[in-house]
């Protein structure tokens, strides 16, 4: 973590109410310069409204926010801050070349738009406009603007919602260029595995609350997991008197089985034998870490959120 006044984005105590509603509760947390931080939280958890105070396009109820070590309202941060909001942020009419070079046009140095595009596979499109691209190709058109100036800090929200595989890997491979070359990337994301990828820290929200950051690998941990799957209906219970103390085990969703704990040799052993003792074929079998979905879903609940 950056120390204090040395971050791309400074957050102390941050409170944002809507009505009695506080959708961001005290949040603190600080991104670093060159990294790419991730927001991870249920629909709701106040991800986006601290991601549009960051962007200046709200203001705190109380708490400081500091962009680049300014204000988020300052003007001057506007040719720095490369933005991309969750619903496109473009002109309906505007065509889809000629907005970027537009856009361009206002940096010192930007990017070459037509490059650019091109990357992103909009080439075809770039006389076609806005609102008659489909949902990935408007994602991927937004995602060109907001990095075609060469900004020192860019803010993703939902980058990848609704592209496909091919333009989900450009654009992870466009975030990994951005950070290689010294550019802070803010982002949020529903997916968990584009945050384990990308992300050096993941900050993850829960009613405007952080209850978990660090680094991919610290939050995982290096605890491994062992699972398999069967006929459903296993008698866990009875496994799991099988196993070492400390181990758990459970079946969720029916039929796939999970063991956690101190997973070695010995326990590996132990569940073939009882398995095979009770006439059962343990298919898929497999030992691997936690991951970062694991985490989030200990920590935010299985409850489907609105």
């Amino acid at each position: 973590m950056a120390p204090p006044g040395d971050g791309a984005v400074e957050i102390d105590a941050l409170v944002k109410r809507y009505g009695p509603t506080a959708a961001v509760d005290g949040l603190s947390f600080h991104a670093a310069r060159g990294e790419v931080t991730a927001m991870l939280g249920p629909n709701g958890a106040g991800k986006t409204t601290t991601i549009e105070i960051c962007e200046g396009f709200r203001r705190a109820d109380s708490g400081t926010v500091r962009v680049l070590g300014r204000d988020p309202g300052d003007r001057e941060l506007r040719a720095r801050v490369g933005v991309m909001p969750q619903s496109g942020g473009v002109p309906g009419t505007a065509r889809a070349g000629e907005f970027l070079r537009l856009v361009a046009s206002f940096h010192a140095s930007p990017l070459d738009p037509a490059a650019l595009l091109a990357r992103l596979g909009l080439t075809e499109q770039a006389r076609t406009p806005f609102r008659r691209l489909s949902g990935g190709q408007q994602q991927r058109l937004s995602l060109a603007v907001a990095v075609v100036g060469r900004p020192e800090l860019v803010f993703l929200d939902e980058p990848t919602t609704g592209l496909d595989p091919q333009a989900r890997h450009a654009t992870w491979e466009l975030v990994g260029e951005l950070r290689a070359a010294g550019v802070a990337v803010v982002l949020t994301t529903h997916h968990m595995d584009e945050a384990e990828r990308l992300a050096d820290q993941v900050v993850i929200v829960d009613h405007g609350r952080i209850v978990a950051e660090g680094s991919p690998a610290e939050l995982t941990g290096a605890e491994r997991q062992l699972r398999f799957r069967a006929r459903p209906g296993l008698g866990v219970e009875e496994l799991l008197s099988a196993l070492p103390v400390g181990s758990t085990a459970k079946e969720s969703p029916a039929g796939h089985y999970l063991i956690e704990g101190s997973v070695d040799p010995g326990l590996l052993a132990t569940v073939t034998a009882w398995c095979a003792s009770h006439g059962v074929m343990a298919d898929d079998l497999r030992i691997e870490r936690r991951t970062l979905e694991d985490v989030f879903l200990e920590l935010t609940g299985r409850e489907l959120r609105s």
